[in-house]
């Protein structure tokens, strides 16, 4: 059974701010930046490609969502002591390099502030913490191994791929874990699959427009088309992706989430990235995963420095997002796939067990789940992990499994 982490221990109870900064959170906060930081980033800026956007446009885009997504964290890291941290929709600015193709960036960005106001609005109802609390947690566990498989897949093809870069960083990875239980396996992975990467000349800088150059923000303008084709979805991508994975990768990892805190920060964060010009900032579920997962340490109550230093890179680059970018692609894209697959391993692991251990309830609703997840399917804009846990809970209400799943929690 995973530990239990309360959700305010109290301050007698708590280690001091300076234990939670150690190599294993330092090294998992420099990870979850560089996976957020380089294939994201060209999502958004491919995004912005798309709706014609100046550099300064760009440029302010990308401050908004990265600062504030590191605001989000430090916020959650600190207050609550959890490993919670923030970023922004991936899908989200996927959809979006079609929908700016005909919608004005005026246009768009009411639609990120719109989007933003509904998601304030469903985290004061309290409707997304009482959803929470009642979906059965072998769904959601299976949910959440679905979306993520995708790193342990992705490693594999990096492997394949790039063998002297990925492959041997990956082989680091099990030997540290191995011989050298001290030493954060993931840490040393990135440095030996970095010294690989030069070794063969694979650091190449990276051909990015971008220059360091002043913001330009985008007064905003309303209009139904727009709330339509941006509002609505980003909307259900904050809650049905981002916010549901985050939620289920720290119920497996014990940790008891504030849900409710969770959806008003993404509105929140939703609300003032539009000001800024970019989609919503909100609760990020891959980072989440990576600084919530065993790699930031065996004890629970520290990884949340994992978040506190994924947070302060964030906003560093946000704040040089011009600058920052051409270095930060400059990094082989098999090694940063790599090295969070590894850092996935934990996670992966612990989602299974829960959502498929012997005699559990739900086995069918969670298998639907994972399969749905681990599948492109999406429907009305919205992508596979929302409608995973739709069609998870239905196969089990079919099956009546869901009664058998409120029996056992009773018994318990």
């Amino acid at each position: 059974m995973p530990h239990e982490v309360p959700l305010d221990t109290g301050a007698r109870n708590r280690p001091p701010l300076r234990a939670a900064f150690n190599s294993r959170t330092l090294s998992t906060g420099v990870v979850a930046a560089l996976f957020g930081c380089t294939g994201p980033a060209v999502i958004v800026m491919n995004a912005a490609e798309a709706g014609r956007l100046s550099n300064a446009q760009t440029v302010a885009w990308l401050f908004g969502i990265y600062v504030l997504g590191g605001l989000i964290s430090l916020f959650f890291a600190l207050r609550y002591r959890l490993p919670i941290s923030g970023a922004y929709t991936i899908p989200g600015a996927a959809i979006l390099a079609a929908s700016l193709q005909m919608i004005p960036f005026n246009e768009a960005v009411g639609a990120f502030i719109a989007s933003g106001l509904l998601v304030l609005a469903l985290g004061f109802s309290g409707l997304i913490g009482r959803l929470a609390s009642w979906l059965p947690v072998p769904i959601v566990m299976a949910m959440i191994a679905g979306a993520l498989f995708r790193f342990a897949t992705g490693a594999v093809d990096s492997v394949v791929a790039d063998p002297w870069v990925a492959g041997i960083a990956a082989l680091a990875f099990f030997l540290t874990g191995r011989l050298l239980r001290s030493v954060p396996p993931v840490l040393v992975a990135g440095v030996v699959g970095l010294a690989m990467a030069l070794w063969f000349g694979e650091l190449q800088t990276a051909q990015v427009s971008l220059e360091l150059v002043m913001l330009a923000f985008t007064t905003p303008a309303f209009s139904w088309q727009a709330f339509f084709a941006i509002s609505v979805p980003l909307t259900a991508l904050v809650i049905g992706a981002e916010n549901a994975q985050a939620i289920g990768v720290l119920m497996a990892e014990g940790y008891r989430p504030p849900v409710n805190a969770m959806t008003i920060a993404s509105g929140i964060g939703g609300l003032l990235a539009g000001l800024c010009g970019g989609h919503n900032a909100n609760i990020a579920g891959p980072m989440t995963a990576i600084c919530s997962s065993e790699q930031a340490g065996e004890d629970p109550r520290l990884r949340y420095g994992a978040s506190v230093v994924n947070g302060v890179l964030f906003i560093l680059f946000g704040l040089f997002a011009g600058f920052a970018v051409p270095f930060i692609l400059a990094l082989p894209k098999a090694l940063i796939m790599v090295i969070a697959g590894l850092a996935m391993i934990g996670v992966l692991l612990g989602a299974f067990q829960q959502a498929f251990r012997k005699n559990g309830p739900c086995q069918v609703g969670a298998f639907v789940a994972l399969t749905v997840a681990m599948s492109k399917f999406s429907l009305l804009g919205i992508s596979s992990p929302f409608w995973a846990l739709l069609l998870g809970v239905a196969t089990s209400a079919l099956l009546g499994e869901l009664g058998a799943a409120r029996r056992q929690e009773t018994q318990a």
